[in-house]
Order: C-alpha cells, then sequence, then structure tokens
C-alpha cells in the first residue's frame, strides 16, 4: 500500500494558513517533491506533475496579476481542472480572491505562508521525500559512530545493545534499538530510525531497560542517520580464516540499495566496540581514496 500524508498534515507541520478549501484538508499526498506551475500557466501541460503540491511563488502569482481577468480565469482554470492535492502560496502574497474562488468551487486548498519560496520548497522537499519514502522494519541496532551511520545485526543475545552502550560510552550516538526502520530516501541512500515508540531507549540484559539521553545527555541519542554499513555480530569460529590482509568487499541489499556489509565474530576478551569504530573509521578513509592494503602492498614493492 502507497504511503500517504494529507493536506491537514502540512497544515499542521508548516504552520499554514488555510485561504480556502478547509473542508478538503483530507485530500491525499502520495507524491514526494513539490511542483511549480509555470509552463502550465502558458497552456503547456504535457510534462505537468498534477499529483504533486503545487507551490507558486512570487514569480507565478506576479505573472497571473499581470493577466486580464478573462486571460486569468482560463489560465488557473486549466490548471485547477486537473485537481492538484493543494496549492501553497509563499511570502504571505496577497490579492489572491481569484485563485480562492476556483480552490473553492473545485474543492482544493489554497494554503499560504510566510516563508521565502527557495526555503519552503527545500522544507516541504526534504519532509515529503522522508515522508512518503519506502520502508522497511528490521531487528536490530542502530548507530552513529563518529558520524557514520552503522546498522548492528546478529542473532537475539549476541551483544548488539552491549556493544551499542560501549559506543555511547565512547562519545557515538544510539538511534534505534531492537527496531530498526529503514526509508529509502533516494536510489542510493538509506535512512536508518526509530519507530518512534522505542525513542532513545536501549535494552541491556540483566540492567533493563535504560533511557540513553537522561543517562549520557542529549547527544547520546540521534534521530536518524544514513546507513552505510551493515555489520553483523556471529559467534567465533575457530576453523574460520580471519587474517586476511583485505577480505572480498561483500554487500547487503535493502530495497535494492546496496550496503557494504561486514562479518565480525565474537570472542571473551575481544573489544567489539573498538572494532566497530575501527570499520567505521576504515570505511571513512576509503571514501577519502585511502587504502591500507595498497599501501602496504606499494611498501613492500618498493624494496
Amino acid at each position: 500500500m502507497a504511503k500517504s500524508v494529507s493536506v491537514q498534515d502540512l497544515v499542521n507541520r508548516f504552520s499554514l494558513e488555510v485561504l480556502a478549501g478547509q473542508k478538503d484538508l483530507n485530500r491525499l499526498i502520495t507524491r514526494p517533491r513539490t511542483h511549480r506551475p509555470g509552463l502550465e500557466f502558458v497552456g503547456y501541460f504535457d510534462f505537468f506533475q498534477q499529483a504533486r503540491v503545487q507551490v507558486l511563488g512570487s514569480k507565478e502569482i506576479n505573472y497571473l496579476h499581470t493577466l486580464s481577468e478573462e486571460e486569468r480565469n482560463s489560465r488557473i482554470g486549466n490548471i485547477v481542472k486537473y485537481h492538484p492535492p493543494c496549492f501553497v502560496v509563499t511570502r504571505n502574497q496577497e490579492g489572491l480572491k481569484y485563485l480562492m474562488k476556483y480552490c473553492e468551487e473545485e474543492g482544493i486548498p489554497l494554503l499560504r505562508t510566510h516563508e521565502p519560496t527557495t526555503k519552503f520548497l527545500e522544507l516541504m522537499d526534504a519532509y515529503l521525500t522522508k515522508a512518503l519514502a519506502p520502508e522497511v522494519a528490521i531487528h536490530g541496532v542502530c548507530v552513529n559512530v563518529s558520524g557514520i551511520g552503522i546498522l548492528l545485526r546478529g542473532k537475539s543475545g549476541v551483544g548488539k545493545s552491549e556493544t551499542a552502550h560501549t559506543l555511547i560510552r565512547r562519545g557515538h550516538r544510539l538511534v534505534a534499538d531492537d527496531i530498526v526502520v529503514l526509508r529509502k530516501i533516494s536510489p542510493e541512500t538509506i535512512i536508518g530510525t526509530h519507530n518512534g515508540k522505542s525513542k532513545e531507549f536501549l535494552a541491556l540484559r540483566s540492567i533493563g531497560l535504560i533511557n540513553v539521553s537522561r543517562l549520557y545527555g542529549r547527544r547520546a541519542f540521534q534521530d536518524e542517520t544514513r546507513i552505510v554499513l551493515d555489520i553483523e555480530l556471529t559467534q567465533w569460529q575457530e576453523n574460520a580464516l580471519n587474517n586476511e590482509l583485505e577480505l572480498e568487499p561483500k554487500f547487503s541489499d535493502y530495497m535494492d540499495v546496496r550496503i557494504p556489509h561486514i562479518e565480525i565474530q565474537l570472542q571473551p576478551g575481544r573489544d567489539v566496540a573498538g572494532l566497530v569504530e575501527a570499520a567505521a573509521n576504515n570505511w571513512y578513509l576509503r571514501q577519502q581514496g585511502y587504502s591500507a592494503v595498497e599501501d602496504f602492498m606499494k611498501r613492500l614493492e618498493s624494496n
């Protein structure tokens, strides 16, 4: 089932003024990002994004003001017949009686904000992209280590939450424990967040539930993070090869987005949190173009 938000949700979130269509605020928005009808006002509708929120900035409103009443009615009438979910006028612009008339007749909410057009477009696009993003919920822990989003997975009782607790004590941040909500906000980007109910909570065996913000301060928690590493905690295997210079790259797939995958085997005395930190820092260096293995091999070849 496709996700949606209502026009009323937009009114509440952005404190929008309702100029027309008060009884139609339950209309649903299912498409991310907004649209500014420019070409449509001159009669070109081949690529009209009619299912998106229509934003009218100074350019659009000033253009309409320059038209004769008959021509203006024609231009607006051509657009409202497509029944977009709503119109939003920026910069508290006035002189909108003709828009109010058509929107009221067609049952389309006409909203207004004091925000400048560019800023409002950025805010609205960011909100709709996240609110309407495809999502899945998985069992695991999500942390942000030095600005790097990491998903910790493994069987129940393997030590995911305890590892997260150690990382928090070292100054890193919890995003979600037990249930991690993954949202796909672009073809290459997965955001990890909590489900709302578990926000700030971490469950530790033998201790119980703790609130990391209350216990360690507000910096111990982060609402969401981009996932760039998928780390699986597994039991130690005696016969496994664990000392390779560089493992063959592996990936996990979440909603068709590939995330680098690392397996960390557990053993008494192993600093698992330290290994997670090392994996995060090593990933960052790779993004900067540095490979420790390549550097090492060059040194060998130079002798």
